[in-house]
């Protein structure tokens, strides 16, 4: 095979492979398949840490923050090895409408979309819904109602509120910000983003009777769950990929960040026929900075990068049509100035 690697000055994107893994989560897996263990007994357990380390009622690792969504909403729903009702019903705001909604309709649940009105979302709850699905980020608040306002109104009426914040980290306090502060019932977050772990895990956190549901429904039982099967590598590296990030020093790696954004802007700065400027937040809505270019001939810049050497990848997501965005997230120690050279050569 001749596969080529790729500078991510994208995103923690799936198609480019999600993150790169620390040391110490490799070596958590690698210690993991050298060893048959009774995997539901490691289910639980490293559940209950994960709970512990994030302030949680409880949680579950996940085959993605896709399947995740899948298995809430089917636990809202009701027990396992209960046939789905077919008139089951997820609530949504029609802005947050996205492509993960396929993950809730597996259930054969139907969406039914609110706008922002607090009026309209109590009467969507006297429907008595399986749930409210809320999806976190800046680029989702637009005609949404806040998170708080959410719960409180969803409490109100006994209907669960469910958050998917697979890609709201940093910061590293979305592990239990929307549950343990705000209410929510649980809250969704990929393994593989933010938090560098496989990138074929999620997590859910929360309630206990929820995550409880979560677990019947999932692999290795006969329930809805079946193939979205977890491995004993992937629970080991997800526990180590947490404990790992809450070690760090988040403020430091923003910091980080931000200073290759200073990098990309500086040297850009002067490059006739270019704007660049700091977008922020992320493109997922996180709370850091971007470089974003304005340029003409977006698409040749692109294909340059791609096909150059070393391969670059960059983002475009929620920009114009002739801009691209530097995302500093997923770049390794000296790969800003890498992008930075192979764009001034293009350019």
């Amino acid at each position: 095979m001749k596969i080529r690697p790729v500078i991510n000055a994208n995103a923690t994107v799936t198609v480019l492979g999600g993150s790169v893994m620390p040391p110490p989560v490799v070596q958590a897996m690698v210690e993991a398949a050298a060893h048959f263990v009774d995997l539901p007994e490691l289910y639980e357990q490293v559940g209950d840490r994960l709970a512990s380390l994030t302030r949680n009622e409880a949680a579950c690792v996940t085959a993605g923050a896709a399947a995740a969504i899948t298995l809430v909403v089917a636990s809202c729903i009701g027990e396992p090895a209960q046939a789905f009702p077919v008139d089951a019903e997820v609530v949504m705001f029609a802005s947050q409408r996205n492509g993960y909604d396929y993950s809730a309709r597996l259930t054969g649940a139907r969406v039914i979309e609110v706008g922002a009105d607090a009026a309209e979302l109590e009467a969507a709850l006297v429907r008595r819904p399986a749930c409210v699905l809320w999806f976190a980020g800046a680029h989702y608040a637009a005609g949404a109602l806040p998170i708080e306002d959410v719960v409180r109104i969803g409490r109100a009426a006994g209907v669960p509120v469910i958050v998917d914040a697979a890609a709201q980290i940093p910061r590293v306090a979305s592990l239990w910000q929307f549950t343990t502060e705000v209410g929510a019932d649980a809250v969704i977050v990929s393994g593989g983003k933010g938090l560098r772990g496989p990138q074929t895990t999620g997590l859910v956190l929360g309630k206990q009777w929820l995550v409880d549901r979560c677990r019947q429904h999932a692999s290795p039982h006969q329930e809805i769950g079946r193939g979205m099967k977890v491995g004993k590598e992937d629970l080991a590296g997800l526990l180590a990929a947490v404990e790992w990030t809450l070690e760090q020093d988040e403020d430091a790696i923003i910091a980080g960040y931000e200073r290759s954004v200073d990098l990309w802007l500086t040297g850009l700065r002067g490059v006739p026929g270019i704007t660049a400027y700091r977008g922020y937040p992320s493109e997922a809505g996180q709370p850091h900075g971007r470089c974003v270019i304005r340029l003409p001939d977006r698409q040749r810049v692109i294909d340059a990068l791609w096909d150059g050497d070393p391969r670059i990848a960059v983002g475009t997501f929620r920009l114009r049509d002739d801009e691209i965005a530097l995302n500093p997230q997923t770049l390794q120690p000296g790969e800003d100035q890498l992008v930075l050279d192979a764009l001034l050569r293009i350019l």
